[in-house]
């Protein structure tokens, strides 16, 4: 019986990454890992998504679809299976007991008390490799987490839409829709993956946003973010953040740090206010991740993306690098990180 190709385990484990981001959004406190059982053959027979809390890890759903194919094949893994007994028993013993030859792994795990899997693997006589696509994995689905177990703290992704000249609405004020269609549906999307939507009174005043994640077709998505805004203005009891499509937070501060301090039990933050908002969380340097929808328009005029970030001299200036660069319908979507 022959052993899975290379060409066959890195297959599988862009099967794994997919599995994990469908379930991103929906595991925390546990990390949104995908896994892949592959036969002796290498033929795929079962796939997994780690569920809500207190439900099977994304290892165990993949055995169970596998069942005795699983025997003498390989499993392939976002993260390092777990060795620890939470909520639910250790991922080594579902593998071990259902005996597997090998396994492989993207990125391992920095948690002290659910690491060890892979030595305790490889001591069973378990063939083990680490490290596939591990930067796909680190900067995809476990970005966020990833982050919070190095920080202790949320990871902040400031969004916005703009013109090809920075501009965040028309001269009149007006800005419905500066991008596409698919680069609304994008980030729907990434809205059905957050722990809260951030903004100001400011926003609320000027748009008064629902701040929900909706479906192509309109309806609201299965999953919502908290709504979260900031401020020292009171807002309308009628506001459309305060209706019931989710829950909404209002912090009575402008002070980034007390916004991610009030935040801490969450992993993923998107920003989504407006030009005041963004440059207090810049010159905080509160903010790990700029995604920037960027038209093929140009609107000229005063209103920008974001008001003072602090920078007097462009020796000074904020240095970020690009992360990736898409292409969404029309529209280009950067991803930039701190540099």
């Amino acid at each position: 019986m022959t052993a899975p190709t290379p060409a066959a385990v890195e297959a599988a484990m862009r099967l794994a990454i997919t599995a994990a981001q469908r379930v991103k959004g929906s595991t925390y406190p546990n990390p949104p890992v995908g896994a892949v059982i592959l036969d002796p053959g290498g033929d795929v027979v079962g796939t997994g998504g780690t569920q809500r809390t207190g439900g099977p890890h994304a290892e165990v759903l993949a055995l169970r679809e596998a069942g005795e194919r699983a025997a003498g094949g390989t499993a392939v893994v976002t993260l390092e299976p777990c060795n620890h007994h939470g909520r639910t028993p250790p991922c080594v013993d579902a593998l071990l007991a259902a005996g597997v030859a090998a396994v492989v792994y993207a990125v391992a795990d920095p948690n002290p008390v659910a690491a060890g899997g892979a030595d305790r693997l490889r001591a069973a006589g378990v063939a083990v490799t680490a490290g596939l696509l591990a930067e796909e994995v680190a900067g995809g689905p476990l970005r966020e987490w990833l982050h919070k177990q190095r920080t202790g703290r949320p990871h902040v992704t400031w969004k916005f839409a703009t013109s090809i000249d920075g501009r965040s609405a028309a001269a009149d004020g007006s800005s419905q829709w500066i991008t596409s269609d698919a680069a609304r549906a994008d980030l729907h999307v990434r809205r059905a993956a957050a722990d809260a939507i951030v903004v100001g009174t400011g926003t609320v005043f000027v748009d008064d946003p629902t701040l929900t994640a909706r479906l192509p077709g309109g309806e609201p998505a299965e999953r919502q973010p908290l709504r979260v805004v900031v401020g020292k203005r009171e807002i309308s009891p009628e506001a459309n953040v305060l209706n019931e499509d989710s829950r909404t937070m209002v912090i009575r501060t402008r002070d980034p740090h007390e916004v991610i301090k009030a935040l801490t039990d969450r992993t993923d933050i998107l920003l989504e206010g407006g030009p005041t908002l963004a440059g207090a969380f810049l010159r905080a340097g509160a903010i790990d991740r700029i995604l920037a929808y960027v038209a093929p328009i140009l609107l000229g005029g005063p209103v920008t993306a974001v008001d003072d970030v602090g920078v007097l001299t462009i020796a000074k200036a904020l240095r970020w690098r690009y992360d990736s660069v898409e292409r969404i319908g029309p529209d280009l979507l950067l991803s930039l990180t701190p540099g």
